[in-house]
Formats: structure tokens, sequence, C-alpha cells
């Protein structure tokens, strides 16, 4: 069949519901380029944000029943699974190593941009001022303000107590007032 179908919102739920596989293709190459672009921004790996995005999908299609327009809309609904989905990969041990892995990266370019002609703007600005952080300091305010977590996802992501991640948070802040006068 060469007959692309289109369909309004309620449609395409009913037919979701009914398992039909065109609507959910219809489904993946209208929504996937929005909730990639969401995942990207939470998870910040290319590929470990294509592996969160055919989990959603998997996701949506096993949880249609669960939908209830009534609360919301279909691409709010699928929004929240993708947003919790990259949430939990953050929380896993994959994400635990990643993190080990990307400061050295890091540590490696900001030590040879001073032999590279080519600088990014992110180097030169706030990356430079955060790096003067303590490590304990700097992973809390980038998972705070970068990925948009709370206080309190932090504490459960790093096992640390609400307190000590509010007092961190605090003193980094604190720290890169000092750094940027």
């Amino acid at each position: 069949m060469g007959i692309s179908t289109t369909y309004n919102e309620q449609e395409l739920i009913l037919a979701l519901k009914k398992r039909d596989e065109q609507a959910y293709k219809y489904l993946y190459d209208n929504y996937s380029g929005a909730l990639y672009s969401i995942i990207k921004q939470i998870v910040d790996d290319a590929e470990l944000a294509s592996d969160v995005l055919q989990e959603v999908f998997i996701n949506i299609w096993r949880k249609i029943e669960s939908y209830d327009a009534r609360k919301g809309r279909l691409f709010t609904w699928m929004l929240n699974i993708a947003r919790n989905a990259s949430i939990d990969t953050l929380r896993s041990k994959s994400y635990q190593n990643s993190q080990k892995n990307q400061e050295l990266p890091d540590n490696v370019y900001s030590d040879t941009t001073r032999h590279t002609t080519q600088l990014n703007v992110d180097n030169i600005g706030l990356k430079k001022v955060l790096e003067k952080l303590k490590t304990e300091h700097r992973v809390l305010v980038e998972l705070a303000y970068f990925k948009g977590f709370t206080h309190e996802e932090i504490a459960e992501i790093e096992g640390i107590p609400l307190g000590t991640v509010k007092t961190r948070i605090r003193n980094a802040l604190l720290q890169l007032r000092e750094f940027l006068q």
C-alpha cells in the first residue's frame, strides 16, 4: 500500500488502542523527532538517547490502554513517558559509569585547549568557571541547572541526604558568584 494515512488525535488513539501497526508507524514518524530532542536534552548522549527513544515507543505501545484523553493530550502523555524513561536512564548504573567516563575527556580537552586554535564557546565561559568547583559541587550544579532535576531527585540519584544536596548547591552557587565577580 503506497497510500499514507493521516489521523486526528482521537482517530490515532483509537487505532493505537486497536494495535494498528500503521497507526504506530504514523505515531513514530510524526513524534519521534520531538521526543528524541526532549530525551537528548536530559540524557545528552546521542546513542543513549536513541536507545531511550526506542524504549519510550515500546512503553507507549504497551501502555496505550492507560492513556486518558481527559487528563491531557497524547503528546503530553508521551512526553511524560519520555521524560521518566530519560530520568530512569540517568539513575541507572550505566549512567553513573558514563558520568565517570565523561570527566576524563572534559579534563583532557580543558588541558589541551591552550594548544588548540579552535575554542568551543562553552569551554571559554560557564564550563571553565564550573571546572573551578569541587567535583562534588559541580556534579550537583550540573544535575540541578543543566539536567533539570529537583533537589530530591538529585539526593536519590547521588545517594546523599537532601540537606547535603541543598548545602552543597548553595555553597557552589556562592563560589560561582565569587568566581564571576
